[in-house]
């Protein structure tokens, strides 16, 4: 098993359940165990239309067998029971589920970029980060 850190972060309807929930989706996945869930922050849009109502971020850090490229698709199919439907990018969201870390990996392709491309510039990653680390 490797440990991954995963970024979650809700901006629409029940955000605070969204995430629970989402975290519960994570508990249930087979081969991964959540290790420990940083302090929820409340945070700024960053990018996307204006108007949008302020974000809950947290990080979650995880055991995992699953590789990289299945986890994400985990993910993604989490994000979709949960309501998540495509908008505009940095567009509102119901749950957003990233893969920052995993393991020491770096990985680039079309589909999934680790660590995270953005995970310097973004605080409501960083600091539930720093809490982890």
């Amino acid at each position: 098993m490797v440990i991954s850190y995963l970024g979650i972060g809700s901006n629409i309807g029940q955000r605070r359940k969204n995430i629970d929930l989402a975290l519960n989706k994570i508990r249930g996945l087979k081969h991964t165990k959540i290790v420990k869930i940083a302090p929820i922050i409340e945070t700024l849009p960053q990018g996307g239309p204006k108007g949008q109502r302020r974000y809950l971020n947290t990080v979650v850090k995880i055991k995992t067998s699953l590789k990289p490229l299945y986890l994400l698709k985990k993910l993604k199919e989490i994000e979709k029971e949960l309501g998540r439907t495509p908008t505009v990018k940095n567009g509102p969201r119901i749950i957003d589920l990233d893969i920052l870390l995993y393991a020491d990996r770096v990985i680039n392709t079309k589909k999934l970029k680790i660590p995270h491309p953005r995970i310097f510039e973004r605080e409501f990653v960083l600091k539930p980060l720093s809490y982890l680390l």
